[in-house]
């Protein structure tokens, strides 16, 4: 039986980026290319009317940015009970403070325009699979958009619900370990790992392991020196 392909959209303001995403995106057997916008107003309406697994957004566009695009079509789900597409935020600066805002907001991924095709395919599987992407090395540049942790942050209530297998599992995942890692370290299966993770974003209201992250960060939970997820 033949695996179901990935449905992948793009939003972008630029007709030659987008052709050139296209093509890469036709060439993979397990991807599929679904549609593609010019501005962050039509990303909204290409998600409701193709419904993707992955999106990638551009940050800066005319109508409507990235940002508000990607908050847009994560809140419409929410509100229908639907499932969202994984959003892989798209940007020319490192340093972009659009992209943090994205992330924050929901996205699951965060890409420069000029990254690897090979590692923008393997990133557009790494989310659909429900982990994280975040550009290789713009980690610390990122955070710092988010501000320092304060100091004694208080953890919210829900934190203290998290059983003792459960916050070594927030742990690990808050460092940017992947399943696979993180049932090696803890002896567990991926599976058991991945309905612990599960379990934690619930528990915690995160959307996704971006979030985890960024929670972590904010509340000085976060002491790994590299983050990637």
């Amino acid at each position: 039986m033949t695996a179901e392909r990935i449905r992948v959209a793009l939003v972008d303001d630029q007709q030659l980026f987008r052709a050139g995403i296209r093509m890469l995106i036709d060439s993979q057997p397990d991807l599929e290319f679904v549609g593609e916008a010019g501005d962050g107003r039509a990303g909204f309406e290409l998600a409701q009317a193709a419904k993707p697994d992955v999106m990638l957004m551009d940050v800066r566009m005319p109508v409507m940015d990235g940002i508000a695009s990607t908050i847009a079509i994560l809140d419409s789900a929410d509100a229908a009970g639907q499932r969202a597409p994984k959003i892989i935020v798209l940007t020319t600066f490192d340093l972009d403070e659009g992209a943090a805002s994205a992330l924050r907001k929901g996205a699951s991924g965060f890409l420069l325009k000029d990254t690897q095709p090979d590692f923008l395919l393997a990133a557009i599987r790494t989310v659909h699979s429900g982990n994280a992407v975040i550009a290789p090395g713009a980690t610390h540049a990122l955070f710092a958009h988010f501000g320092a942790p304060a100091a004694g942050p208080t953890l919210p209530p829900e934190f203290a619900d998290l059983t003792a297998r459960e916050r070594n599992i927030f742990s690990f995942a808050a460092r940017g370990m992947s399943n696979s890692e993180i049932a090696a370290q803890e002896f567990l299966s991926e599976a058991t790992v991945k309905t612990h993770i599960s379990r934690v974003l619930g528990k915690l209201g995160l959307r996704d392991r971006v979030q985890l992250v960024i929670f972590a960060y904010e509340y000085g939970l976060n002491t790994a020196n590299h983050p990637e997820g």
